[in-house]
């Protein structure tokens, strides 16, 4: 029997002076993605977070709030793990600082570095910067403030436990140099060796006296451990370090530590000596992501410009904000969030492309075979080809890219599945294989395709976005088998099974006013008109509520009744590339369905969708109707592609 891989993989344990905004979430999310994925190829995983709890900052905002600080922290971990489960985050572990088991292998961690003589009594005085609990020298400020938040720092005088980092010194430079790997991106390697270790390592002061929120030294009641050497031991004390019959020997040392490039010194350097002085092997890989900042800037609670990541998710779904978070940013980069970025992300990829994908196909296998899957028997030899070799590579090539930390790239070529799907529709056009019964082999074996490849879609999404794939599982009638759901599913073509039945449901991603959210998202209330000028102007609109609707030129591409419904039709348009809708509209007694198709109609595009005669209606095409019951659609008098924006 083959031996079972396993997989660590852990994040910050974040700092609860306050609630995390979207720029937090992000890690969190990317380390649940990367923990899933390999959960789904086989790895035995343990994927760790949690909180930070002590420390001078904590206390003091405390005392401000008039809160005993373990209150006030509980009051704001409570939140984070309600935001957690929010965005379907599957840790195995949530550790705080403030546990008793925590605490314990803490003070006996210090215990053991003063008796083996690695640290020793003092007294500090130098520059202590309180927001970020970190020690500068005076040739580390700028302009005389924290190099890292650019806040003001303290001058501090008490006396103090102190750490000998300098006997550690060149045997990190060498471990970094001989594991390339162990920092990355590897532009942070370079910072840490040249901007901190070869300048010199001095000795780290690693106790206070001033305050006393924090774990006590053990034989000096009157200090507390450092807050950075207190929060760093939870990699191992979470796992059971030191104990008999702990997990920690089965996933020690951790295979991936995602945290802020911000933080990156306290990990590649206090924390990598701190387990050479237990003896302890190192992380294989501590990952130094970049910001996610607002145009303006970074990004911060204490700017008051942070983004509530729950408000997003739950406007917008959670799997649209984790998409967001893990696409639009190359990882190990800065990325921008803007409010367009995100709803351009969600129109674009979710509901254009995945969205229709799945709309289109199901419709039409409701249509031509009432939801019964065909049997694949007419091989065009071409298109066919290609889509099965694009579906079955890409398993391999999202794995290799994941395994790569490059989430981006990892999506993006899952994207390419999802774009060949919807090119394939358009190569093939299932409508007017369906006007000819002797294409009907033909027809079905495109649509088995299609509902393949959006299987094999699902599946490889699970881990990036949880909730998106089982809705898919449901419309095509696999939700209750895992065998067609787990990745061994991906190694060959055709597990979907002929004459089973597909069901279209509610679209996965409705397509969103850009316009509209802004103002939603950035009012307080409902903006309502001036209350004089809606009286002296009765009826009228103004010139940003005429800009408000979306007109676009659209292509009929299909068209029916609708049964007992002898008034509407049913009508399929396509506007631009991908992007196609479905409509209610009630003109069928003024129009055949087949006279429809080809024509180029004016389109409202930004309706919010509802349901007609339990029929769904993304839109409205516009018509004039006469004083005696005539009526016709509005057309365009030259030739403008689908997609033009009427104004």
């Amino acid at each position: 029997m083959a031996e079972v891989k396993t997989f660590y993989i852990t994040t910050p344990i974040y700092y609860p002076s306050n609630k995390l905004h979207v720029g937090n979430s992000y890690t969190t999310v990317a380390a649940d993605a990367i923990a899933r994925f390999k959960r789904l190829t086989g790895y035995r995983v343990w994927f760790l977070t949690g909180t930070d709890e002590h420390g001078q900052k904590i206390q003091r905002q405390a005392e401000a709030a008039g809160k005993a600080p373990r209150v006030f922290v509980d009051e704001i971990v409570a939140w984070i793990k309600e935001l957690w489960d929010e965005l379907d985050i599957e840790y195995d572990d949530f550790i705080r600082t403030t546990e008793d088991r925590h605490k314990d292998k803490v003070a006996q961690i210090f215990t053991a570095f003063h008796e083996q003589g690695d640290i020793y009594k003092g007294r500090y005085e130098g520059r202590y910067c309180t927001p970020c609990e970190a020690y500068w020298t005076e040739r580390q400020l700028v302009d005389g403030n924290c190099p890292d938040c650019g806040r003001e720092v303290e001058l501090i005088s008490e006396e103090a436990y102190f750490f000998r980092m300098s006997n550690y010194a060149q045997r990190l430079i060498d471990h970094i140099e001989a594991n390339p790997d162990f920092i990355q991106p590897p532009s942070r390697k370079n910072e840490m060796i040249n901007n901190f270790l070869k300048p010199g390592l001095e000795d780290l002061c690693v106790s206070r006296t001033s305050f006393d929120w924090g774990i006590p030294v053990p034989f000096d009641q009157d200090h507390v451990i450092y807050v950075w050497l207190d929060a760093l031991s939870n990699y191992i004390t979470a796992l059971g370090y030191g104990e008999e019959g702990s997990i920690y020997e089965t996933f020690w040392p951790a295979d991936v530590q995602l945290i802020g490039k911000d933080i990156l010194r306290f990990h590649t350097i206090y924390w990598p000596i701190f387990l050479m002085a237990l003896n302890q092997p190192l992380p294989k890989t501590v990952f130094g992501h970049g910001w996610l900042m607002l145009q303006e800037g970074k990004m911060s609670k204490s700017k008051g410009n942070a983004i509530d990541p729950r408000v997003l998710a739950d406007r917008y779904s959670s799997d649209a904000l984790r998409y967001f978070l893990l696409r639009e940013i190359p990882f190990g980069q800065d990325g921008i969030f803007s409010l367009e970025n995100f709803i351009n992300r969600i129109n674009t990829d979710l509901a254009n492309d995945l969205g229709n994908l799945v709309s289109r196909t199901l419709t039409m296998a409701e249509r031509y075979f009432d939801g019964v899957l065909p049997e694949p028997t007419v091989d065009d030899g071409n298109t066919d080809q290609e889509l099965r070799s694009l579906a079955l590579e890409t398993p391999s090539n999202v794995e290799v890219y994941t395994s790569q930390l490059k989430i981006s790239d990892a999506l993006a070529e899952l994207w390419k599945l999802v774009k060949r799907s919807n090119k394939y529709i358009d190569e093939n056009t299932p409508w007017d294989l369906a006007k000819d019964p002797a294409n009907v082999g033909r027809l079905g074996t495109v649509i088995y395709n299609l509902i393949e490849s959006i299987r094999f879609t699902a599946v490889i999404l699970q881990p990036f976005m949880p909730r998106t794939p089982k809705s898919i599982f449901e419309q095509l009638g696999i939700e209750a088998e895992s065998d067609m759901q787990g990745w061994a599913s991906l190694k060959r073509w055709g597990m979907m099974k002929p004459g089973s039945v597909v069901s279209r449901g509610d679209d996965l991603f409705p397509r969103l006013n850009l316009q509209a959210e802004i103002r939603e998202m950035q009012a307080d209330k409902p903006v309502a008109d001036d209350a004089d000028q809606t009286e002296e102007h009765e009826g009228l609109i103004s010139l940003d509520q005429f800009q408000q609707v979306d007109l676009r030129v659209a292509e009929v591409i299909a068209a029916e009744k609708i049964p007992k419904a002898d008034k509407l039709l049913k009508v399929e348009v396509v506007i631009g590339d991908n992007d196609r809708r479905q409509v209610v509209a009630g003109i069928a007694e003024h129009y055949q369905p087949d006279e429809l198709i080809g024509k180029h109609v004016l389109f409202v595009s930004n309706l919010k969708p509802v349901k007609l005669r339990g029929v769904l209606s993304q839109g409205m095409l516009l018509a004039a109707t006469a004083n005696d019951g005539r009526l016709a659609l509005t057309t365009v008098d030259r030739d403008m592609p689908s997609g033009s924006r009427v104004s």
